[in-house]
C-alpha cells in the first residue's frame, strides 16, 4: 500500500521523474529501509522527516518534508524519494494534514 507521506512529497518532485518510478515498489522498499534504521532516529528526532533514496539507502534528515527532500535532491537530483515523518504512522500524518496541523 502506498503511504500518504509518499504521495504528499511526490507532488513536490519533478513529474517526469515520477512517470518512470514504480511507486508501489518505492513505498515497500522505502518502508523496509526505514524499519531497519528507525531506532537511530526514534524518539530523539520524532516529528522530523527523512527522505530515503532507496537505491543507495542514503537518508536525509530535515525539520520539514520539503527540507529533507531538498537535501536529498542536492545529492540525487534525478531520483524520487520515500519520505517518512519520524515516529509517526502514515495515518497520523494524514490526520494532521486533514486537520490543518
Amino acid at each position: 500500500m502506498v503511504t500518504f507521506v509518499i504521495w504528499y512529497n511526490i507532488l513536490m518532485q519533478n513529474e517526469e521523474l515520477i512517470k518512470n518510478v514504480n511507486i508501489q515498489q518505492l513505498a515497500e522498499e522505502g518502508n523496509r529501509i526505514y524499519e531497519e534504521l528507525k531506532d537511530r532516529y526514534e524518539p530523539e528526532q520524532n516529528g522530523k522527516f527523512l527522505a530515503i533514496e532507496v537505491g543507495t539507502k542514503n537518508v536525509y534528515l530535515g525539520d520539514t518534508s520539503s527540507k529533507a527532500v531538498e537535501e536529498a535532491r542536492s545529492a540525487h537530483p534525478d531520483k524520487v524519494f520515500y519520505v517518512v515523518k519520524i515516529g509517526f504512522s502514515a495515518s497520523e500524518v494524514l490526520a494532521e494534514v486533514v486537520a490543518g496541523a
